[in-house]
């Protein structure tokens, strides 16, 4: 369904651009380089800064106002007072950008369905968009309040993980962790059957519901690809938990596809929230050679896990592309867990 113009007037005056106005709290009226100026700060750095949000370059329309100047002028002390340089404080700003974006979208959708409902699906009908500046308009500041207090809590979290991996430069290099892909089977295939609506129901099933799997296993997901979920554990047999326990909520649920996953044990880099090493791409290749509803391990994860309470099986080795012929293994829980 095309958007609403956002020029567009409801027939009592409402448009798309009053809501924006509401969230960003004033009409923008300055220039690129008018809030550059006015905020004390090179033109090419407040350009950059501004990319580094998600943004594009504004070109010569007045797009930002008085809280675009105190964003950099807040740069501008941080870097000042901080000691923090100016390349570091890029490098954060793409962080939060990309976060956010993913955040302002996902809410977005998430608004957008229930004023469609209400709306009979015209989310420009002056019914629609006096509601979403209702919303705006009384529960942003709430919102506002949560979203920092969601960010000093995962800050918090981030702290202890470091304490307990031992990062000591800007990546942080784990000498090893779990990493876990869970992936739905033959997910393009039913995707072609259902709706939009429907595709975006089983995708939030899906990944709620191995996110709460994972939380409650103190992992921590790194992403998720609609189909597919990324995950980290710093203990192999709090890993396996998870595997087997997303096995059991999303391949017991016959309304889901079955689900494959594979995991894979090595030293790894953490960096923009993202993960990157040898196990994260093993990990992603075994879920091309599992079975339906099962979990594949590689051998040091296989390595790591106590005997008395599980038991692994190598396969026969096969090409897994990018390492060549390799065994995984299949694991199942011999004792039941404490």
């Amino acid at each position: 369904m095309t958007g609403p113009d956002p020029t567009a007037e409801s027939p009592d005056g409402l448009s798309i651009s009053d809501l924006e106005t509401a969230i960003l709290g004033e009409a923008p009226t300055m220039r690129a380089g008018e809030v550059a100026e006015a905020a004390g700060v090179s033109g090419d750095d407040a350009r950059r800064l501004w990319r580094a949000l998600g943004f594009p370059d504004a070109g010569d329309q007045p797009a930002f106002n008085s809280a675009d100047r105190e964003a950099l002028e807040l740069v501008t002390r941080t870097v000042s007072d901080s000691g923090i340089d100016f390349e570091t404080m890029l490098r954060l700003t793409r962080a939060i950008g990309h976060t956010v974006s993913r955040l302002a979208d996902w809410q977005m959708a998430t608004v957008s369905t229930a004023l469609e409902e209400f709306a009979s699906g015209d989310l420009s009908s002056p019914e629609a968009l006096q509601t979403a500046l209702d919303l705006v308009e009384n529960q942003v500041p709430n919102f506002d309040q949560l979203l920092v207090y969601a960010w000093r809590r995962h800050l918090a979290a981030a702290v202890s993980r470091i304490e307990v991996l031992g990062a000591n430069d800007d990546d942080l290099h784990v000498p090893q962790a779990t990493v876990g892909f869970a992936d739905l089977v033959s997910f393009t295939a039913l995707s072609n059957e259902l709706d939009e609506h429907e595709i975006g129901e089983l995708v939030e099933v899906f990944e709620t519901r191995c996110s709460d799997v994972i939380a409650d296993h103190n992992g921590r997901v790194i992403k998720t690809l609609g189909d597919s979920v990324l995950f980290m554990e710093a203990d192999p047999v709090q890993a396996i938990d998870i595997a087997l326990d997303i096995i059991g909520v999303i391949g017991g649920d016959e309304r889901l596809p079955d689900v494959r996953l594979g995991l894979a044990t090595g030293p790894v880099v953490l960096r923009m929230g993202d993960v990157y090493g040898p196990p994260v791409n093993l990990a992603a290749r075994f879920t091309t050679v599992a079975r339906r509803n099962r979990v594949i391990i590689d051998q040091r994860t296989a390595e790591l896990l106590p005997a008395v309470a599980f038991e692994t099986r190598p396969l026969p080795a096969r090409p897994i592309r990018g390492f060549g012929d390799l065994e995984p293994f299949t694991v199942r829980r011999t004792r039941p867990r404490h």
